[in-house]
Parts: C-alpha cells; structure tokens; sequence
C-alpha cells in the first residue's frame, strides 16, 4: 500500500507538468489548424464568388441567359458549392444550378437567414456584379472609352451557397492527429516518469524495508549498494542498528537479572507470609484455647455467691474476657469476609422490624449514657441478607453510641433513587470526624478519638466489618461528617416488595435458667483446662455430664451405657482423630443424628467449610456462655433423623 501510494504519487508529479504541455501544444496546434482550414474555405468561397460574378458580368450585360447558365453550371461543379445563382438589377433569377434553400434575392441577403444557414454548416455569399468602364490609351490619338464600360454600373447579382462539410471533416481530422500526439505525448511521458519514480522509489523503500526491520527486531545490517543514492542513510541505519542491537542483549540481561532477583525476593516473601501465618494460626489457636477456658470459668465463677470486692474482681476478669472475645470475634469476622467464605443469603428483608432488634440491643446502652436512641418507625423491604446487614448496622449504632458524649442518635430510613433503593441512616450528635479522616476510618484498627487505645471504645474492627459487608452485599457506605457537628453514616441499599416471611429472632438474653436441666451432654475435649471449665459450666446449668479427653475414651463410656442427648466437641482430638469423625461414630454407634456442634480454636477457611459440609454448627474459641448454652437449647429441641 505504501509502495503503490508513493509510486502514484511520484507518477503525478512526473505527469502533471507533461499532462499540461502536450494538452497546450497539441490544443494550439488543433487550434491553429483549425483557423487554417476556416480561413482557406472562406477566402476559396470569395475567390469563386468573385469569378462568377466576373464571369457573370458580359452575360448580364447582354442578357445572354444560356451564357450564364453555362457560367453557373460551371461553378456548380467546384467542390463544397450547393447552388449558384445569378439574377439581374431588380432580382429577377435569370441563371441557377443546384438546391437553392432561399426563395428570392431578398430573402437570401436577411441576415436570419444567413445566421440559420450557418448554424446548417452552409455559408451564404451575395455579390453585386457591375459594369466597369475601362479607359483605352491610344497611341496615335486621344484616349478614348469603350461603350458600356467606364462608370460602374450594376448589373445583376449572384449567390452563392458553399457547404462546411469539408472544412469540418479536415477540423476532426486535425482534432484526432492533435489527440494522438497528445496521447503518444502522455504516454511516453508516462513511461519516463514511471522510470524516474521507480529510481526515486527504490532507495526510500529499501531504507523503509531496513526501519520496519529494525521496528520488528532485526538487527541485522544490510547490504549497501556504491550506486545508491542514499547510501549515506543506509550506512547510518546499520551502525544504528548494531546499536540498538547491543542495548537489546544488555537490557535482556538485565531483565533477566532483575527476573531472577525479583523472584527470588517473591519466594522470601511466600516463604515469610507462610511461615507467619503458620505461627499467627499456631499463636492463634493457642491464645484462644486458654481465652475460652478462662471465660467459661468465670461464667461458673460469677453463678457462685460472693462478697463484694469478690464480686468487683470477677466483674473485671468477666470485662476483661468479654473485651478479648470482642477482638477475636472481630478478627474472625475480618478473616471470613476476606477468604470469602461468607456466601450471602439475599432475599427480601422488612426493615423496620430489623431496625428495631439493633435498638433493644443497645437502648440500655445508650440509656446508661444518658442518650436517647431513636428509630423512626418504616415499612419499607429490601433486598439483603438480614444477618449481615443487621451486623452492619449494629456496628455502627455501637460506634454512635461509643463516641456520642451526649444527645440522641437516630435510626432512619427513607426510599432514594427515584424510589428503586433505600436509605439507612445512622445519625449521632457526637463529636464528628474531620474530612481528612472520613476515608481512613474504614481501615482496620484506625480510630480518630482512641490515640491512647482505650478498649472502652473499641478495637477499630466495626467499620471495617461495614466496609466489606457492603463491597460483598453490593451496598453502598456513606459518611457525612463535621467536627462538632454530629456524623451520619449511611448504607443504600436496592428496595424490593414485602413478602410474608417470619420475623428475625430476637438475641436472647444471657440470663441463667434451668431449661437444661437433666440434659445428658457428652463433652470431647484434649486439652484438660477447658475440659473442666466446661464440664463446670455445664453442671451448673443442670446438665448430666460425661466428659472424655478423646474420641476413644468415649466410646468406651457411650458402651458403659452413657446415651447422650448433645455432643460438644473440639475439633483437633488426639491421634489424628478430629471432632467430625468423633460425632459421627457416636452418632453411627446410636443409629440417630444425636445434636452437635464443633468448638475449635481454628479459623481456617477450610474448616469453615468442612463444618459446613458435615451440617455441624462451628463455633470460635472463646465461645461465649450465654451463646452456647443458646445454641444447646435450640439443637436440642430439634426433631433429629439419621
């Protein structure tokens, strides 16, 4: 394509100036020609009008009409001449020969007339013929005149009609010998331009061969022809390309080092991450498994009756518990939604009923704190998974009412979008958060107003947990905030149609019962420590306890007779055996689906799931009591089948 391009347009620049002088030479000479031809057939048609009429004059004077006749007969015979006529002074025809296309004298000298015989391609001439007297000099005496002759004295007329066709016929002719030097003219011009622009052409497309090349990389230098115009050039793009050619090789070794080093310091890092999260699981479920025993006896603790500074110091180590369960439960949560093991379970959700669970939980809160908390009645439905939206907006009721000093807070909601979402607000009369802050406190740990830490006021984990909730649920998180001026923070949401479903189950208060009461509980658990601590708590709730150290030793007990009524069992057991394939031989061995749940101190993605697929309850060291003793009573009143 390039090369046509450059050959048209070296074969118009050749051609345009020759185009121009055979097209102005050749129409000169067509034009010359043809003046030629016009004027020879003009002064042809007078120089026989003339005779005629000379021949024509002693006819007319002696009014010899055969004479004439022979005259115009005579002419008639000329080549290109129509008609001759000769008529006398007062236009009587006395002579014609051939096709008259006037009917009189008159007629033939209108000058309309003369204008349409033109057009015709015929030419019509009149001349008068008159009688001259010539003077005669004589030798011997004085001059005399001859009779008739002397002063002119008109006669007669003729005319004459002579056709173009001949003039034409020589016009056309000359117009194709003007075209066919014109052509042969253009042709051979052609034929040098097309040499020219090739010799033009060749140099620039071996340079332009020698770039793309290079541009595809090849660096190899060609070869260079003496004759060639642009030799220089070529000389110039080799030694470039040997350049470009050697900081090929050095760039690809140092590409290949900087591979080399970057994967090197990527395998550390694999390595470091993996070993860190070896030791962060490791610590993880070790920091968790005392955690849990602590808090169960502290539970047992805080059911014996004690004196006052007793109490006090059991409140505090039950505080100090609650805080730590708080953190890992945080962390737990932060760990699920980033491994994506939290599916969400969308569906149509009444908002007002929701909104209103997350003011009971924390009205006495915030009551405690003199604040009023407030939820504007709604009856609008949205399309979201229940339990984490009410996650969401409970974390952020307990940030309002953490940081709010005094006032009220108010939960609202209000159709936006040209009513196709919803609009949850979280609005407090608190201290406010100044913009250069409103982005980071979605990041983990990051807390404007705790400098210092204080776990009063939480760990950091809540908006975080809003954060990703929403990116997972495809809500929106909002804030609007200034100092001193109070913050709202907002969730959007996509608004759906009431449906009938059941209202969400309130959170149960922790309050001890005797609903459990003769319940046989079988707890499978390796480490001794929260064996007893939950042995105790268990007790205390009125259960029958058998407690077994590993999966073995219970069933020797369930063979001495021990049918339970639940299972609580840790996950990791002894001898490789885990807590999945202990409830199963127990439930295997007794021929029913006996209720269970896991305790672990693990929060590997992989065992989420694996408790998920076995239809078990997983729950997190520390277990809260209150949560625990909530799930036993709700599995236990479940109709079980194998």
């Amino acid at each position: 394509m390039k090369y046509r391009s450059i050959n048209a347009r070296m074969l118009a620049a050749a051609l345009l100036p020759v185009v121009v002088a055979v097209v102005t030479i050749a129409g000169l000479l067509w034009f010359g020609h043809v003046s030629d031809i016009e004027q020879a057939h003009t002064v042809r048609a007078r120089l026989l009008l003339r005779q005629t009429a000379l021949a024509s004059e002693y006819g007319l004077f002696s009014a010899n009409a055969a004479g004439l006749q022979g005259v115009v007969k005579a002419v008639r015979q000329e080549a290109d001449v129509r008609s001759v006529a000769v008529y006398d002074r007062s236009g009587a025809p006395l002579a014609y020969a051939g096709e008259k296309d006037y009917g009189s004298l008159e007629e033939a000298g209108q000058a309309s007339f003369l204008q349409t015989m033109q057009g015709r391609g015929i030419d019509v001439l009149m001349q008068t013929v008159a009688a001259q007297q010539v003077q005669v000099d004589d030798l011997y005496g004085a001059t005399a005149s001859l009779p008739g002759q002397g002063t002119d004295q008109v006669l007669g007329f003729v005319v004459l009609e002579v056709t173009r066709d001949a003039m034409q016929k020589r016009g056309r002719q000359a117009l194709w010998l003007a075209l066919g030097v014109g052509g042969l003219g253009v042709l051979m011009g052609s034929v040098l331009a097309l040499r020219l622009g090739q010799r033009v052409i060749d140099p620039i497309l071996r340079v332009s061969a020698k770039i793309q090349r290079i541009g595809r990389g090849d660096f190899a230098a060609s070869p260079l022809e003496p004759e060639d115009p642009l030799l220089h050039v070529q000389r110039e793009l080799n030694d470039m390309a040997l350049r470009l050619a050697s900081g090929r090789d050095e760039l690809e070794q140092r590409v290949a080092q900087a591979t080399q080093e970057i994967r090197h310091k990527k395998e550390e890092a694999e390595t470091a991450t993996l070993a860190k999260s070896r030791f962060l699981a490791a610590a993880s479920h070790d920091l968790r498994q005392p955690a849990h025993a602590m808090g169960m006896f502290i539970a047992r603790l805080s059911q014996l009756p004690l004196d006052a500074p007793t109490r006090e110091l059991a409140n505090g180590l039950d505080a100090s518990v609650r805080a730590m369960q708080v953190l890992l439960d945080g962390l737990l949560d932060i760990s699920r939604l980033e491994s994506g093991t939290v599916r969400p379970q969308v569906r149509s959700t009444e908002l007002g009923t929701l909104l209103d669970t997350v003011r009971q939980a924390f009205e006495a809160q915030a009551t405690a704190k003199g604040l009023v908390l407030r939820v504007a009645p709604t009856q609008l439905w949205a399309a979201t998974d229940p339990a984490l939206l009410l996650r969401m907006v409970a974390n952020l009721v307990h940030n309002a009412v953490t940081y709010t000093r005094h006032g009220s807070i108010l939960i609202s909601c209000r159709p936006t979008g040209q009513g196709k979402e919803v609009r949850i607000d979280v609005s407090d009369s608190g201290m406010g958060i100044a913009p250069e802050h409103q982005h980071a406190i979605f990041n983990e740990f990051y807390q404007v107003a705790n400098p210092g830490r204080d776990r009063g006021k939480g760990m950091g984990l809540g908006l975080n947990i809003v954060e990703r909730s929403a990116r997972l649920l495809g809500h929106r998180v909002n804030v609007r905030s200034q100092p001193g001026c109070g913050s709202r923070f907002s969730i959007s949401l996509r608004r759906s149609m009431p449906v009938a479903q059941p209202a969400p189950e309130l959170a149960q208060p922790e309050h001890i019962a005797d609903d459990l009461a003769g319940l046989r509980v079988l707890v499978i658990e390796d480490d001794a420590l929260a064996l007893s601590a939950i042995q105790m708590l268990l007790k205390s709730w009125g259960c029958a306890v058998h407690a077994a150290p590993m999966a073995p030793s219970a069933q020797d007990v369930l063979e001495s007779g021990f049918e339970p009524d639940f299972i609580v069992s840790d996950y990791r057991l002894g001898n490789g055996v885990s807590g999945i394939q202990a409830i199963g031989g127990v439930r295997a061995l007794f021929g029913r689906q006996v209720p269970a749940c896991l305790i672990s101190g693990d929060t590997d993605v992989g065992l989420i799931r694996l408790a998920h697929d076995s239809g078990l309850t997983l729950l997190h060291k520390p277990v809260r009591p209150a949560k625990l003793r909530s799930l036993i009573r709700r599995l236990a009143g479940e109709p079980q089948t194998l």
